[in-house]
C-alpha cells in the first residue's frame, strides 16, 4: 500500500519513521540487505535526509488538504475560505468610549486626546467645539487597538491642554474593541454564518448580527408565547443583544430578518426603512458589563511557587471574558481554570480552601452568581485576590 493515500476516510499520510524505513527498505533492495545503513554512516545520514523532505513534502500535502474546510484551515487559508459563506476575517478594532468635556461656550479642542488613570490615551474627533452649554459629549477612540479597558470616571485627564477646555470625564465605561480575529473565533462566526438562510427566523437575525464589523458578541432571545417570559419579555416578542457594532446597521440587520409583527426589545434603537420606504424603529440591547470580583484562597503544598498565584488570576480572568452574554457564573465551573494553573501537569502544589464571587462592590459570597439576559461577565485581574494561607 501507498504511504500516502486518500479513502472514505480522508487523508492518510505516514509519519518519519515510516518514511525512513520505507526508503531504507528500498535501499537495501538494490544494494543487498547486509549494506550497512546505520545513523554514523553517509549512506544513512543521506537517506535520513531525503526522508525528512519526503516527510516535508507529506505535510505541505496534508496543509493544502485541511485548507480546503473551514473546520481545518489555518490563518490565510481560513481567510480565503470563508468568503464561501459571505464573510470576512474581522480586523483589529479600537476601543471607544462617549466623554464629556466641559469648557467655555466656542472652545475649538483640535486634535483633542484624554488620558485615564492608567495612562492610556483616549483621541477625540478631530475637532471638537464647545457649545453655548459649556459641555459636550462626544465620542473618544483609544489610541492603541485592542480590549483597552476603561470603567466609568476613569477617562478624567487632558493630555493635550487646549485654552478654555476645563476637564473631561466618561459618563460610561468603555466598549473595548479587539485584536484581530483569531482562526477559532472565526470558525465559530462561520459557523453561525450558515444560519443567514435557515428555517428559524430568529438564527437568521442573529447569524446577521454575528457578522456585522465590530460585533464580538451576540445572543437572540425570543418570547413565542402570550405571557411575558422570565426574562420580562411580553409575547411575541424578540430581544438581540450585542456586544459593539454600529447602531443602524445592527438594526438594519434585524429588520431584514426579523418576520412581520413581532416586537423588538431594548434600550438602543434606530429608525430604518423597509423596500417600500417605510420607516420602522428597530429596537435591541447593547450588553452592559458586569465587573465580577473573586477572592480565591489556597493552601500552599510542596513545589508551590508564588507565580501560581499570578496564574490563577489570570486564568480566572480569561475565563470570565470567555463567557457569553447572558451566562451565569457556576461556582463549581471556576475550579478548573483555577486548578489549570498548576505549573507542571500531573503535580499538586495547592489545594483550593476558599472560593468566592460576586459583582464588584457586592459582599464576596460562595454562591452562583446570576447575570442578567442584557449582561455580559468581564474578568479584571485587579479585581481578582489569591490569598495564601498556610492554615
Amino acid at each position: 500500500m501507498a504511504l500516502a493515500y486518500i479513502d472514505e476516510n480522508g487523508l492518510h499520510l505516514p509519519t518519519y519513521p515510516e518514511v525512513l524505513a520505507k526508503r531504507t527498505a528500498e535501499f537495501k533492495s538494490i544494494f543487498g540487505a547486509d549494506v550497512y545503513l546505520e545513523a554514523d554512516s553517509q549512506e544513512g545520514q543521506m537517506l535520513a535526509m531525503l526522508a525528512l523532505a519526503e516527510f516535508d513534502l507529506y505535510q505541505l500535502a496534508q496543509s493544502v488538504y485541511n485548507s480546503f474546510s473551514p473546520q481545518t484551515a489555518q490563518g490565510a487559508g481560513l481567510s480565503r475560505m470563508v468568503k464561501i459563506n459571505g464573510i470576512a476575517r474581522q480586523a483589529e478594532s479600537y476601543s471607544s468610549v462617549p466623554v464629556t468635556c466641559v469648557g467655555q461656550a466656542g472652545t475649538v479642542i483640535t486634535g483633542g486626546v484624554a488620558k485615564d488613570k492608567a495612562g492610556q490615551q483616549w483621541v477625540l474627533p478631530s475637532k471638537v467645539t464647545i457649545p453655548v452649554s459649556g459641555e459636550i459629549m462626544v465620542t473618544a477612540t483609544a489610541k492603541e487597538a485592542g480590549a483597552v479597558q476603561a470603567a466609568v470616571g476613569e477617562v478624567n485627564t487632558i493630555a493635550t491642554p487646549t485654552r478654555g477646555w476645563q476637564s473631561v470625564t466618561n459618563p460610561r465605561a468603555a466598549t473595548p474593541g479587539a485584536a484581530v480575529e483569531s482562526d477559532a473565533t472565526l470558525r465559530a462566526r462561520q459557523t453561525v454564518s450558515t444560519a443567514l438562510p435557515s428555517q428559524t427566523v430568529l438564527d437568521g437575525i442573529v447569524g446577521a448580527v454575528a457578522n456585522l464589523d465590530g460585533v464580538t458578541r451576540f445572543k437572540g432571545y425570543e418570547n413565542d408565547q402570550d405571557e411575558p417570559d422570565s426574562n420580562g419579555m411580553p409575547g411575541h416578542s424578540i430581544a438581540i443583544v450585542a456586544e459593539g457594532g454600529d447602531t443602524r446597521e445592527i438594526a438594519q440587520a434585524i429588520a431584514n430578518k426579523k418576520s412581520p409583527g413581532v416586537a423588538t426589545l431594548g434600550t438602543s434603537s434606530a429608525t430604518v426603512t423597509d423596500k417600500n420606504g417605510m420607516p420602522k424603529v428597530i429596537r435591541f440591547h447593547y450588553s452592559s458589563a458586569v465587573a465580577v470580583a473573586s477572592a480565591v484562597i489556597i493552601k500552599p503544598r510542596a513545589g508551590y511557587v508564588s507565580t501560581t498565584g499570578e496564574s490563577i488570576r489570570r486564568n480566572l480572568a480569561d475565563y470570565l471574558n470567555a463567557l457569553a452574554i447572558g451566562e451565569d457564573i457556576l461556582l463549581s465551573k471556576l475550579y478548573t481554570p483555577i486548578n489549570a494553573a498548576e505549573p507542571t501537569d500531573g503535580k499538586r502544589t495547592f489545594d483550593v480552601v476558599g472560593l468566592t464571587i460576586a459583582r464588584l462592590g457586592d459582599p464576596l459570597a460562595a454562591a452562583n452568581l446570576v447575570i442578567g439576559f442584557t449582561e455580559l461577565a468581564v474578568g479584571a485581574e485587579e479585581n481578582i485576590t489569591v490569598i495564601v494561607s498556610e492554615g
